[in-house]
């Protein structure tokens, strides 16, 4: 999707199941009330809330944010035309299935390079 192409001013995403909304602002350079505002206008970013109405977000939620905030500020996007360039955009039921697939083979590969160094 978008992880290294135009983001090349924003941080390596850490191999982190969950992040919390903090941490993806800092990761996506975005502010959390913006987060909470994008999550009631993008059907696509999704939190998960937990203890104490938390919100926390997994890597495919990063990839989003980082989609949109390229759409919004850099190619100037109005936020609905930015939802629905994302509606047009999104990978078939398969596909997804085979992203995730493949996402969790690389963090368990990840895994065991980080357990073979020590």
């Amino acid at each position: 999707m978008l992880e290294q192409s135009n983001n090349a001013e924003l941080p390596v995403i850490p191999s982190k199941r969950y992040f919390t909304i903090g941490e993806v602002g800092e990761l996506c350079l975005v502010k959390p009330h913006v987060l909470r505002y994008w999550e009631q206008e993008f059907e696509q970013l999704k939190s998960i809330t937990r203890r104490a109405n938390r919100r926390y977000y997994q890597r495919d939620d990063i990839l989003v944010i980082r989609r949109i905030r390229e759409l919004l500020h850099i190619q100037g996007f109005t936020i609905g035309g930015a939802r629905k360039y994302l509606q047009n955009d999104q990978p078939s039921e398969a596909e997804q299935k085979y992203t995730a697939l493949i996402n969790e083979i690389i963090k368990e590969l990840e895994e065991v390079i980080q357990t073979l160094k020590n």
